[in-house]
This record gives C-alpha cells, sequence and structure tokens, in this order.
C-alpha cells in the first residue's frame, strides 16, 4: 500500500481560515459515551472520542480515508524497506491552546509518556514494535522499531497518540487535575464529569480538518432513552453512542410521521463480545468455555434486542474487514443443548456451572443490560450453567477487569484503525486492551509479525484466518455481533453522513446547521 510507503499532505487541507462570515453557530451533541480519563496515556477506550476533537496525532483518519493521512505532520514515510524506521516531518508554526510550542521534542515526549506510565490495559499496547524515539530536529521525529511493521503509521492515528504539551503533562504520572492541553480543532472550554464537556473553535489549529461549526458542548447521558427525549425536545442537536434498537426505530417512526428528525445509518465495525478471565476457576476451564460457544444464539440475541441494527459474529474480524471468517460457525454450528452437555461430560462435569457475567451500564448503550439478561436466558435455560449478572459504570468497570476481578465479562470495540490487526493483536498478549493476560504463542510470535511485513494490508488474510482458527480452539474471546452505527440529529443538522471517521469516532467539526452554512 503505497500510503504507508509514504504519507504526504492532503492537497487544499492547510491552515484553517481564522474569520467566518459565517453566523455564529453552535452544536449540542449527546452521547452515552463519557471519558474515562482525561489524559490520553491512560485510555484505550471512548475517550477517544473527546480526543480526536482536541488533540492532534501526526496523522489521522480523514472522512473517506482508508489509510492514515498528515495531521499535526507535514509529511511521514518509512526510511527502509523492511517498514523499521518511520519519520514524520511536522508542521512549522505549531503551537498547543496554552501558546507552547508544538515541536519534534513534544512528540517524543507523548510517546514515551505513554510507554513509561504503562497504564495497565492502556494504550502501551498499541506500541509492542517501538524501539525508541529520536528527535532529529525541531521540525522531525524519527520512530525506529525492534521489528517490522507496517501497520506502524495505523498506530499513530489512534487518538491514544495525542501530542500532549510537556509543560502541562508529568513525564511519569498522569495529569490529575481535570485540565486538557491539547492543539486540535477545538480547545477545551470547560468540563464536568458526567454531565458535559464544553469545546471551542481553536483559531490557532493547523491541520486537515475545516471546521465547519463554532462550537460543540458534549452532554454525557446515563441512559440512551433520556438522551432521545432530549432530542425530540431539542435540548441537543444529535445523538451518537449508545441508542438502543428501539429507539432507532422510534425516530425513524417520528420521522415517517412528519416530525423534525434524521437518522443517519453507517456501516459499521463495531463488534460484541464476551472476555473469559482464567484467574476464575470455572472459567479457566476450556470445556466451560466450549459449552458456553457451543450454546450462545447469535441470532436470537440479535433478533431479540437489536432488531436489525445489529447481525450475528463468528470470528473477531467482522464483516467488511480483510481476513473477516465464520471460524465459530464452521466450528460449533447452530447453538445445540445436546453437544454443550457432551462437552462439559467429558470434561467430568455434570452440575450446573456457576458463572457470573459482568457488564457496563453506560458505555455501550441501555441495550447492554437486555443483551446479557438474553445470555443468560439462553444459558439457563440449557439447565448446564447457573448465570449470576453484574454491572457497574465504566469508570469503576475498567477498574475491575483490569484488576481481573470479573469472571466473564462484555467488551465492545471500535477500531483504532481499520485493518485487521486491530481485531486481533489488541486482545492478545502480557499486555492487552481487556486487561487479561493471553499470549496464543504462534499468533503473537509468528503470525502477527510475519502479517506485519506485509505493507500490502489486503494481502494478510492468510495470517488472520489462521489466527481466528486459534481463538476458536481457546474460546477465551467469544464474539457476539457487529453493529450498525446512528447518528440521530434534529432535520436541521447536516454533515452527519460524514462525522464518523474509520475509526467510528466522531469528528465533530462536520457538523453544521443547514440555515447558517
Amino acid at each position: 500500500m503505497a500510503a504507508l510507503a509514504s504519507i504526504s499532505l492532503l492537497g487544499g487541507c492547510g491552515l484553517l481560515s481564522g474569520g467566518s462570515s459565517q453566523a455564529q453557530q453552535e452544536i449540542t451533541v449527546g452521547t452515552t459515551s463519557e471519558p474515562s480519563t482525561l489524559d490520553p496515556a491512560a485510555s484505550w477506550d471512548g475517550s477517544w472520542e473527546l480526543y480526536r476533537n482536541v488533540f492532534q496525532t501526526l496523522v489521522a483518519f480523514p472522512t473517506g480515508s482508508s489509510s492514515p493521512q498528515p495531521d499535526a505532520a507535514q509529511s511521514c514515510q518509512f526510511q527502509d524497506k523492511s517498514s523499521r524506521t518511520f519519520t514524520c516531518t511536522l508542521r512549522k508554526g505549531m503551537t498547543f491552546s496554552d501558546g507552547a510550542r508544538l515541536d519534534a521534542n513534544a512528540v517524543k515526549y507523548s510517546i514515551d509518556r505513554i510507554v513509561k506510565i504503562n497504564v495497565k490495559a492502556g494504550p502501551k499496547g498499541l506500541l509492542s514494535s517501538l524501539d525508541h524515539v529520536t528527535v532529529d530536529n525541531d521540525l522531525t521525529v524519527t520512530f525506529h522499531l525492534n521489528k517490522p511493521d507496517a501497520t506502524f503509521p495505523y498506530v499513530l492515528g489512534a487518538p491514544a497518540m495525542s501530542i500532549v504539551d510537556p509543560k502541562a503533562y508529568p513525564a511519569d504520572k498522569l495529569r490529575d487535575d481535570g485540565g486538557l492541553t491539547g492543539s486540535g480543532p477545538y480547545t477545551l472550554d470547560s468540563y464536568k464529569p458526567g454531565d458535559r464537556a464544553v469545546l471551542k473553535k481553536n483559531d490557532s489549529y493547523q491541520g486537515f480538518a475545516q471546521l465547519k461549526n463554532d462550537g460543540v458542548t458534549i452532554r454525557y447521558f446515563r441512559d440512551s432513552k433520556t438522551m432521545v427525549d432530549a432530542l425530540k425536545s431539542k435540548q441537543i442537536d444529535v445523538t451518537y453512542r449508545g441508542i438502543t434498537a428501539d429507539e432507532v426505530e422510534d425516530v425513524r417512526n417520528e420521522k415517517a410521521a412528519g416530525k423534525p428528525l434524521e437518522l443517519v445509518e453507517n456501516t459499521g465495525t463495531e463488534i460484541r463480545f464476551l472476555v473469559f478471565n482464567p484467574k476464575d476457576p470455572e472459567a479457566a476451564n476450556p470445556a466451560v468455555r466450549r459449552a458456553v460457544a457451543q450454546l450462545v444464539d447469535r441470532d436470537a440475541l440479535v433478533a431479540k434486542v437489536y432488531k436489525g441494527t445489529a447481525e450475528p459474529l463468528y470470528s473477531m474480524v467482522p464483516t467488511g474487514v480483510n481476513g473477516h471468517t465464520t471460524s465459530f460457525f464452521d466450528a460449533f454450528g447452530s447453538p445445540s443443548v445436546d453437544k454443550a452437555r457432551q462437552i462439559l461430560r467429558k470434561a467430568g462435569i455434570t452440575a450446573p456451572v456457576p458463572l457470573t457475567f459482568w457488564y457496563t451500564t453506560d458505555r455501550y448503550g441501555s441495550s447492554m443490560a437486555a443483551e446479557f439478561q438474553e445470555l443468560k436466558r439462553q444459558l439457563d435455560a440449557s439447565g448446564l450453567f447457573s448465570v449470576t449478572l453484574n454491572s457497574r459504570p465504566w469508570k469503576t468497570y475498567t477498574e475491575g477487569f483490569q484488576a481481573g476481578d470479573f469472571p466473564v465479562f462484555g467488551r465492545g470495540w471500535f477500531p483504532d484503525f481499520p485493518d485487521p490487526d486491530n481485531f486481533i493483536a489488541p486482545f492478545v498478549g502480557k499486555e492487552n486492551a481487556v486487561g487479561t493476560p493471553y499470549d496464543p504463542r504462534e499468533i503473537t510470535t509468528q503470525l502477527i509479525p510475519q502479517s506485519r511485513e506485509i505493507s500490502d494490508r489486503g494481502a494478510v488474510s492468510k495470517q488472520f484466518e489462521r489466527a481466528q482458527d486459534i481463538l476458536v480452539d481457546d474460546v477465551r474471546l467469544l464474539p457476539l455481533w457487529q453493529g450498525k452505527l446512528y447518528i440521530a440529529a434534529s432535520d436541521d443538522i447536516a454533515g452527519g453522513e460524514r462525522a464518523m471517521d474509520p475509526q467510528t469516532v466522531m469528528q465533530m467539526w462536520e457538523l453544521h446547521r443547514k440555515t447558517s452554512w
């Protein structure tokens, strides 16, 4: 892929013009995805949706782009054919929102502190191929890799790699004063946890984003019904992340009845899956995990809970991404109580297996409770399991699974970048995004390293098909479904169809009022 060998500045995407003859316009957006932290060094989750709009990365993914393009960088390229030395040259004259200079030293500092702080289940897991970073001059930074990695430019586009001001962010610990200093399209004017973030246009921003509004207020809702009601009553202009299937249908019906609402449907690469914790004596048993995989009825789950807004998923790599397979269906076929019973009996298990399933109440929308109730119903009805359900808000939920406290828990995944690597690599290894060490050696030492030597990302199917067969054998991760993405908005709001980037992160700058743009 040529974009991996050399990334040049997009034509026509220079400095944002400082003035505007348009009327002042601001947008209010509702979401159920509240940040877990304001510090990029700690986040490998939905906090990225805020980061993308207030920080910059060297490269990023403009709407319609499937490969990274320069943002804070003027240009980036590999210096060698083995994809082990990657150099970026920054734009001139860049500053942070506090006026401090953004230069190559700031880039190195930002990446180094991710590695040094090393938050559990944090973004250091994305940097497994990085050996060290050097500053060549004020505007040039080079990443030296410890092995070939053709996906490294994609990694640098992840919002966790946001560039921070060295004066505002400690080198060896997380920033904890509730502040945020970036260089992105917006500045954070104010932030109240659990309530709202107020973003204002950053007039000193340099990058590819072309702002179509003057500011955005992001309101954080505990449940999607309250959020959709706020949309209907015009307290907010746009919703994203977390509306249920019933609410999607409700918005459709309201629109059909002439109400001033719009619904934008996007092809999604969001996936949902279960994680089995080997610290738990029941979940550690392969027979227990395989029996669960044999019983779960994905068709019933998506029909009852998601009603056409999701489809069954039988591999960790979703439909539409290179390397997708149906490995779990090939191995287990249709749900079968008899086959599950045989799996358990063969392992000497005759009594119903007690399992505790955990889910988060506020990260993935209000449907999570109904989804886990349906999973419990399916497993309990078999007579082979006795499932207990527990839940927590996302902030304490992440603490729980990172500490290894949950026997079985639900996770969703919105891709860091559109490549099959990002649906396998984050979940394996001693340090991974789900907080439970899982090191299938063939995947971590052979298949992923082999695939990362291939710059043509369309030619890596063989490695990822084999990796998914291994995941099926282990059943440490059990894929459930793949979802579609919906943006509901007032009918005077435009830009929703362009607002989701390939990482399924909302680019707030694309939203605007039809009457004033």
